[in-house]
């Protein structure tokens, strides 16, 4: 066999490899992060961005009783965000800015995503 031949062989064998590839394989994934309070400090914030398609998750700790406030600001207003309390309950959905009472104590997560396209975003979280 001849070097061309074998040269075009090889590309073709790339080629079919490269197509085989399911999109999926190729996708971002959702990130996860832990959120932490400063010592003495009520309020954390969070700038990030989120790849459409993806979440970023992010998760805190918190007592039974105390008040959360979440609020998401981005420069296309494009920015979206859920909260869920320790056992499931959902405690807002795709929404920008929240303040209730926690039913719980234990792990909240506050999942950021965009409602089109990827979104740059500030997440400030704050708990008393």
């Amino acid at each position: 066999m001849s070097l061309r031949k074998v040269k075009a062989l090889l590309a073709l064998l790339c080629l079919a490899f490269l197509c085989a590839q399911t999109p999926a394989s190729f996708a971002q994934r959702d990130v996860t992060r832990r959120l932490r309070f400063a010592r003495g400090s009520s309020t954390a914030r969070v700038e990030d961005a989120v790849v459409r398609g993806t979440r970023n998750r992010n998760v805190l700790a918190a007592r039974k009783g105390q008040t959360m406030t979440v609020r998401i600001t981005s420069l296309e207003d494009n920015a979206v965000f859920d909260i869920t309390a320790p056992r499931g309950k959902q405690l807002a959905t795709e929404t920008t800015e929240w303040t209730g009472e926690l039913p719980a104590a234990g792990n909240y997560v506050i999942s950021v995503g965009g409602t089109r396209g990827n979104a740059s975003y500030r997440l400030e979280v704050m708990i008393r």
